[in-house]
């Protein structure tokens, strides 16, 4: 993608790719599903979690696969919130891109 992506873009596409599993999911699994949308690497993806684990709008556990601990990630209520306030301000925004690009800036 020749768009830069921000860190309340990427909070938000995360946030959807997490919140698309009630039980929760791990890690390579979110970026395999991220990167569906955008490109991104695991280092970058990491740093996201975090930020959100830290803003609370994701809880971590751990859980054994195959002999070793796998960190899932699970969407929290705060969370969900947040989601719902992205996914809104997105159609304003992107409604408003698309005006530019179909011929001009859409008043309200």
């Amino acid at each position: 993608m020749v768009f830069n992506t921000g860190a309340a873009l990427l909070d938000a596409i995360v946030l959807a790719v997490v919140s698309g599993d009630p039980e929760g999911t791990y890690g390579y699994k979110i970026t395999q599903e991220v990167r569906q949308v955008i490109e991104l690497s695991e280092s970058t993806l990491y740093p996201v979690l975090r930020r959100l684990q830290k803003d609370e709008c994701l809880e971590v556990y751990d859980m054994e696969c195959a002999g070793r601990n796998r960190r899932y990630y699970k969407v929290t209520e705060r969370g969900r919130a947040q989601l719902s306030l992205y996914k809104s301000e997105w159609k304003k925004y992107s409604q408003k891109i698309n005006g530019m690009f179909e011929g001009g800036i859409v008043h309200e």
